[in-house]
């Protein structure tokens, strides 16, 4: 065989083993969606209600700006791995402020990514941009709002969770 058939011949083989055992959607899951979701979650319920509405500089999102902002995305682009229209909830996310209505907002939209993403494999993902694009954002995009608010916690002398968990785990040791 020449190098122009090798190579395609590579890339089918290793796209069949991928499929076969699903490492996309278990790695997906396991190292970054469950991480960021609870990074998320966390820092939403540490930051006491009055800084809500706090931005580290005036052009900047306020910190329920940014929770409402993964809230929203995670809605959009969990529909499409679950391959229908947004639910409700997420027409209402933009008016909320207050810090349950904030929190509780983005907790049920990873709850309804995390319903998503368990309905999905690999083949499924794989077949469509839109759902590759899609399930992929799900984890970069929340790990870039949650590089942004860890700002926001830090400015308001709040431990990041992420740091916090890496500190009581090295206290266990």
């Amino acid at each position: 065989m020449n190098m122009r058939t090798k190579v395609p011949l590579g890339l089918c083989c290793v796209a069949v083993v991928l499929s076969a055992q699903n490492n996309l959607k278990t790695t997906v899951t396991q190292r970054y969606f469950a991480g960021v979701r609870r990074n998320l979650e966390a820092a939403a319920d540490a930051m006491p209600e009055a800084k809500y509405g706090f931005k580290l500089t005036d052009g900047q999102m306020s910190f329920a700006e940014w929770i409402n902002h993964s809230t929203e995305r995670n809605f959009s682009d969990c529909a499409v791995l679950k391959a229908e229209t947004a639910p409700e909830a997420a027409k209402k996310v933009a008016g909320l402020k207050s810090k349950t209505e904030v929190s509780q907002a983005l907790k049920d939209s990873f709850a309804y990514c995390a319903a998503a993403i368990e309905g999905i494999d690999d083949q499924k993902v794989l077949a469509s941009p839109q759902m590759t694009y899609s399930l992929l954002h799900v984890v970069v995009h929340n790990n870039e709002i949650y590089g942004n608010i860890a700002g926001y916690l830090r400015s308001s002398g709040i431990v990041p969770p992420s740091t916090a968990s890496r500190l009581n785990q090295k206290g266990k040791q």
